[in-house]
Order: C-alpha cells, then structure tokens, then sequence
C-alpha cells in the first residue's frame, strides 16, 4: 500500500526530476497483410494498423491524465516490412513508407518503426530493395523510422550490408541536406537487433512477438542524477544500491502504464524498457549522473566505470520491479540529446573514441552523433563495423546512428528540434579504411556463438 511519502516522492520525480513515460508502442504484426497485388498489400496494411491502434492515442492521454504521469511519445512498431512485402521493388518500398506515413497522420501517433531488414547473414532480394528504398522513404515522410540489422552473435557480421550502410547513410544525409541531413537521425544499423524494443529508431515488431502488444519505454535520467546527488559521497555498494532502489520505483511506474494501457486496449501487455533516455532540457542528462558520481566532465577518465555502474544498477533494479523487462534495458548515451554529452563533446573531453569505449557497457551504442557532411561512405562503414563488433563479441545489442552534416564540418552545429536537439560535430580520424571495407563477405561469429 503507498503511503504519503511515496505519493509525494513520485510527485517530485514528475514537476522536478523529469520522471516520464517516454513511449507507449504498440507492436502489430503484419504477416496477415501479405499479398501478391502491391494495391491489395498497401491497403491491408493501412485497414491492419488503423484498426488495431485506433484507440492507442486517445488511452495514453486519458492514462496521463488519471495518473498525471506525462507520456511523452505514442508509437507503433510493426513487422520488419522487408519480410511483408518481399516481392516488391525499391520503388514498391517507398511505396509502403508512404503507406505507413497515412497511417501515422490518420492515428495522431508519433512514429512508426519497422521499416527494416534484417540481413546479418545474408540480404534477401527484398531486404536488398528495402535497404536501397531507405533514402527516398525518409526524405519523403515524417513518420518513419528504419533499421537494418547488420550482425548477430550467432552470424558473425555482414560486411557487404555494413559497406552497403555506410553508402546508404550518405545518399540519406544528401537528400536531407536542407534540414542537417535529418533523415539519418530516423536511421539505425544494429547488431543483435531485440524483436521488443519500444524506441526509434530501432523498433520492430519481431517474428515471435504476438499479433499485436504492448511495450513501454520509461525514463528518468532526473531522478537518478537527484537521487545520486542526494546520497553524496558514499562508497561504491551504497552508490549502487541508490541506483537500484530508483530503478525500482521508476520501473513500477513504467509497469502501472503498461498493463493498464494494454488492459485498456484489450491486448498483450509485452514488456517495460529501463532504459534511461535523456533529453535536451536542463535536468534530464545521463552525463549528469555521471559527474554526479565524481567526474569532472563526462568522457573524462573513469567514464566507462561509472557508466558500468550505472547500467548494470539500473538493470538490476528493474528486474526486481517488473518481471517482463526486455527492449534495451540500460543507459542511452546518444549525443545530440544530452545537454551533458554535448557540452562534453564541444569542450573536447567526449571524443568517438570514448563514446565507443562506453557502449560496451551501455545500453545501445553510437547515438545521435553529428560528424562532417564529407566524410566518405567508407569510413562511415568503418564506425558501424568497429562498433558492431563491440555487440558481435560481448553477445550485447549495439547500434549505430550517425549523421553527417551536409556541408557542415568540425567546430559547427547541427540542429535537429525537439526531443533530438543539436550537435556539435565531432572530429573522425582522417587515415583511410576503405581497402579493408571493400574486402567483402562476413567477419566469421565469434568462437562462443557455439553454446548449442
């Protein structure tokens, strides 16, 4: 039973710590859409996805305002489209983004994700005209989020697809180069992908997932920074043992939402995501947690270990809250919406190297990282496939999600509005790798992939 500090408590981590639920999504399965009439397949998607998220908007506002807790995004993900329309060409393709850009505006929602491949062994003809429909499909719509998963534990890494994305990202950043090549920031290449993720740009509706659910990502980088600030300069085990007790009662909320906006629906109630996701307002900053452990400026030394702490805290916290706990789970460090990350980075302290070295124990990877507009296509590969590995090797979920600035260098800004923010750009080495992309074929799976 709650008694009056714990109601005053989440009170306070609402109207001053920036405690939200950051997205309600529900997952819808496609599969019964598929036909072989391109008219016949765009219109069972729109009926499909109109129909089973019709009432998804409206039950997220009247759930914030019974529980006056702020949701801040309704999304929908639904199954990788590569898989639903595998026939078709790359003109087909954008076709369908178009298709699902009605569906969006129709339901109000503020994205929808899935609009993806999976091709960590080997691309399919329809995962390879989706891939190549990736640019058009982003420049021409709003809504749409893509994701290509690029590797797995299991198979290694695709290099070709990993050359294939970094030429990709290009063609992206040029056709949105009058908005700081925006559509890449709508564009994700993973290793590990999970088929349960409520957030964008990466959420799909995976292959096991049932025909529609709902997965709730939850948020709050404020609490946490308040609540480490609070218990001042403790030693380690109380350090995590504060993170622990937050991530629970942050988690609990994250659980309320989901099973009674699910039961509110009358669909499955999937999983919570812990993931910490910050934003650009003052006070809701993963790098601030950080130096509210003891660093100067996040990226200095000692980063990684308390971003170790951190995430592993947070996930411990939350499985004892919730039993379905899946998504990412963990600790977001994307650049362009941390105001702590991106002080960091114009100061010079937070460089690639660093945040590379910090995804290895974080929740996702590379995120929201502004680099020069001229940067080749090669050496945007290399970034996907140096991180890529990290998540191949360590059997974890990576990403990448970088954006290069269309005529934009070193020591500019990019700017990216709402819940993206702005970014400095930051600096890459100059040498070249584009012999070793070019090599082609697949980085065999690390030698424990064989636990069968």
């Amino acid at each position: 039973m709650l008694n009056t500090t714990d109601i005053l408590e989440t009170i306070t981590m609402i109207r001053e710590e920036n405690l939200d639920i950051r997205t309600v999504t529900m997952g819808i399965s496609l599969f019964d859409c598929i036909s072989d009439d391109p008219a016949r397949l765009e219109e069972k998607i729109y009926d499909k996805i109109t129909t089973s998220a019709k009432n998804l908007v409206r039950v997220a506002e009247d759930l914030e305002r019974t529980y006056g807790i702020p949701i801040v995004n309704k999304r929908i993900s639904v199954t990788p489209i590569s898989l639903i329309g595998a026939g078709l060409s790359p003109d087909g393709f954008v076709r369908l983004a178009h298709t699902l850009e009605r569906c969006a505006s129709t339901l109000g929602v503020n994205f929808i994700g899935g609009f993806s491949a999976l091709v960590q062994k080997g691309a399919t003809k329809g995962a390879a005209s989706l891939i190549e429909a990736i640019p058009q499909a982003l420049t021409e719509t709003d809504h749409i989020c893509s994701s290509v998963n690029v590797a797995s534990t299991k198979a290694g890494i695709n290099m070709d697809a990993v050359k294939k994305m970094g030429e990709i990202i290009k063609e992206t950043a040029y056709l949105t180069r009058e908005e700081d090549s925006l559509g890449c920031a709508k564009l994700v290449v993973f290793a590990n992908i999970p088929e349960d993720n409520p957030f964008m740009a990466g959420a799909l509706h995976g292959i096991g997932e049932p025909d529609t659910v709902i997965n709730v990502g939850v948020s709050g980088p404020g609490v946490v920074a308040a609540a480490i600030k609070k218990a001042g300069s403790c030693d380690f085990s109380t350090l995590a043992d504060t993170v622990k007790k937050i991530a629970f009662k942050i988690t609990r909320v994250g659980q309320l939402i989901a099973a009674e906006a699910a039961s509110r629906l009358g669909v499955p109630y999937g999983i919570v995501d812990l993931s910490l996701a910050p934003t650009p307002a003052a006070g809701d900053s993963v790098a601030e947690i950080l130096e509210n452990m003891g660093l100067e400026r996040c990226g200095t030394h000692g980063t990684t270990a308390a971003l170790a702490l951190l995430n592993d805290a947070v996930k411990k916290g939350g499985v004892m809250a919730s039993s379905h706990v899946g998504g990412l789970s963990g600790a977001f460090i994307p650049v362009s919406e941390d105001r702590g990350m991106i002080d960091a980075v114009k100061c010079g302290t937070l460089t690639l190297e660093k945040l590379e070295a910090m995804t290895a124990v974080c929740s996702v990877g590379l995120d929201m990282i502004a680099i020069p507009g001229d940067t080749s296509a090669a050496t945007i590969s290399g970034i996907i496939a140096d991180e890529i590995s990290i998540g191949v090797v360590n059997t974890k979920t990576t990403a990448v999600r970088v954006i290069p600035v269309w005529g934009k260098g070193v020591g500019e800004v990019a700017e990216f509005g709402g819940l993206l923010g702005y970014a400095p750009i930051i600096p890459l080495k100059n040498e070249s790798c584009e012999a070793f992309i070019s090599r082609g074929g697949r980085i065999p799976a690390p030698i424990h992939s064989l636990k069968n």
